[in-house]
């Protein structure tokens, strides 16, 4: 996903859905958030939700001033399914995600001949890559706040690691990379986000009084990074094969199945009401798209929408005020089809900017399903505590991709990939 990066400034919209209805999770809604035993997208809104399924969650929290939103979401999906497995509630550490990630994009970006994307943008199956060779911790082990700030903000440490690379590209001594230039380069990062030993299980840590490293704790955690895969919808590709998805956050060039539309959103839908979450990747610069208002919708005419205000050029203006009737009460959304999607994507329309968290699924008063999406900008900005609501149109439309349980998907559309 682009860089995704949080400015208070230049975007007041973010918090946590918390929801008991029909089939409840571990959430609350507020009272002045109820009507009629429904949910609003906010307080004055006139969308209103019933819970068809309303799977378990950690806290929302924030990623701050910074691109990380890949590790963040991956991480709340993989709570979820510690929560599923019976593992309880575990906070994971999304900056060990992060540190370990950062020497492979440069890894891989020097043997690309600097020909390839390095920042700090990111895949879901880069938590995957990063937890096979490096393990886990949960958050208490490392925070990655090591520059005397209390949010995190990698505005400088990007810059630097940047600015290391292409110099490193050059190879200005004697036209080759020495072996120094890892130790110098994770001196950097280190330096913003905690040490780590070179040997991983010599950085011990207590959870809940025993002592692990992040080998042990990984399987401890008892999660198969085998058992997860990524899914996604092209016409450019054959169905029911695997490809490397052609977005440029995509550094380690892991491969998704392609599905089409129909059972792409079948398996998100089954798999939510079976409980399992997915963690969600998606194009948010959307007009549709308004944190503040809790939606991600796809109004007939967008002509309607009137946006106030923008944002820096990470968030191409998902942050913006967005103002129209469509925010206050439902309206008729596009038909979107396969090749409506396939046109978004061959025209870049649909950018892969943002990584977020599918926990379950509600309905508007007029029938209309919506996905519930655990969002990674913090609790205060809009009305629905770090949550929003996403149509089944907009998800359909605008979905790059998504990491799911390999069980959550139904038998016969998993025997139809190979998966076992």
């Amino acid at each position: 996903m682009k860089l995704f990066t949080i400015t208070l400034a230049s975007f007041l919209l973010i918090g946590s859905y918390q929801a008991q209805n029909k089939d409840k999770g571990n959430h609350k809604i507020p009272e002045d958030k109820v009507q009629n035993d429904t949910i609003k997208n906010k307080k004055d809104g006139h969308y209103y939700f019933e819970v068809i399924k309303d799977n378990e969650a950690t806290d929302v929290k924030s990623q701050d001033r910074t691109g990380t939103c890949w590790s963040w979401s991956s991480l709340s999906f993989f709570e979820s399914e510690l929560i599923r497995t019976g593992k309880g509630k575990v906070d994971l550490s999304p900056m060990y995600i992060v540190r370990n990630a950062y020497l492979g994009k440069a890894e891989n970006y020097l043997r690309m001949y600097g020909k390839f994307n390095f920042g700090a943008g990111g895949a879901f199956h880069d938590i995957p890559w990063v937890i096979e060779k490096y393990g886990i911790v949960p958050i208490s082990a490392y925070e990655g706040l090591e520059y005397n700030e209390e949010k995190h903000n990698h505005s400088e440490m990007n810059g630097m690691l940047e600015a290391m690379v292409k110099v490193l590209e050059k190879k200005p001594q004697n036209k080759k990379l020495t072996p120094n230039w890892k130790k110098a380069y994770l001196g950097v990062v280190d330096a913003y986000l905690g040490d780590v030993p070179d040997n991983i299980e010599e950085m011990t840590f207590k959870y809940e009084g025993k002592e692990y490293n992040p080998i042990s704790f990984a399987k401890h955690l008892e999660l198969d990074m085998d058992n997860y895969v990524s899914l996604t919808s092209y016409t450019h590709h054959p169905f029911y094969s695997s490809f490397v998805l052609e977005v440029s956050d995509n550094w380690a060039m892991r491969s998704s199945y392609n599905l089409p539309l129909d059972e792409f959103m079948t398996v998100m839908e089954e798999g939510l009401k079976n409980g399992y979450t997915f963690a969600w990747g998606a194009d948010v610069s959307e007009k549709g798209f308004s944190f503040k208002n809790g939606l991600a919708i796809v109004p007939e005419d967008e002509k309607t929408i009137k946006v106030k205000g923008k944002d820096n050029k990470h968030f191409s203006d998902a942050g913006a005020e967005k103002i129209a009737n469509c925010f206050d009460e439902p309206v008729k959304e596009l038909d979107i089809t396969q090749e409506l999607r396939q046109k978004g994507f061959d025209s870049q329309e649909t950018t892969d900017d943002h990584g977020m968290h599918v926990t379950g699924i509600v309905k508007d008063q007029k029938g209309t399903k919506y996905f519930i999406v655990k969002n990674s900008w913090g609790t205060e900005y809009n009305d629905c505590d770090g949550y929003f609501y996403a149509s089944y149109p907009y998800v359909k439309y605008k979905t790059m991709n998504i990491q799911i349980h390999k069980d959550a998907i139904p038998a016969a559309i998993k025997k139809k990939l190979g998966i076992k």
